[in-house]
């Protein structure tokens, strides 16, 4: 069926027999998923603290809107997004419609390709305020890795 003879195979970890087919076929792509337990307020305590330990799973109540904090924590974490605020030169930061960046584009040169493509350019410093920097402000170039919730002023040539 998959036309290999006579085939030596190494495990370097613990895998199953669907692990092995996958992986010769080559046309599965596995994508990380949350569970979303709901009607938690129809169970007792002891069945809470047991489905609460479950991996990957938020226990909810949708009807009494209990635990959506947790689910939208996790949502974040799970898809790697960063919230960048910016903040124009000599003005409070805009804490009302930050810029996402997705996972794996954290960089200042990211945050500059989200707004627009001719700010990378033109671009000299920027300015960081928040938990990537040891002092806030901190002067930074392109390849500052970005932390979620930081402030961003861009300064130009």
């Amino acid at each position: 069926e998959y036309r290999l003879n006579s085939v030596d195979l190494t495990f370097r970890e613990d895998a199953t027999e669907d692990d092995l087919i996958d992986a010769i076929e080559g046309n599965r792509v596995y994508i990380p998923a949350i569970f979303v337990l709901n009607k938690i307020d129809q169970i007792s305590i002891e069945e809470l603290d047991i489905v609460s330990r479950i991996p990957h799973c938020v226990p909810i109540s949708a009807h009494h809107k209990w635990n959506f904090d947790d689910l939208l924590q996790k949502m974040w974490d799970y898809l790697d997004l960063k919230r960048i605020y910016t903040k124009p030169k000599g003005q409070l930061p805009d804490y009302d419609e930050p810029v996402i960046l997705k996972n794996g584009q954290h960089t200042i040169e990211d945050f500059c390709n989200h707004i627009h493509r001719s700010i990378i350019k033109d671009l000299k410093y920027a300015l960081v305020w928040g938990s990537s920097v040891k002092h806030n402000p901190q002067k930074v170039g392109k390849d500052h890795i970005l932390f979620d919730e930081d402030v961003v002023q861009l300064v130009k040539k």
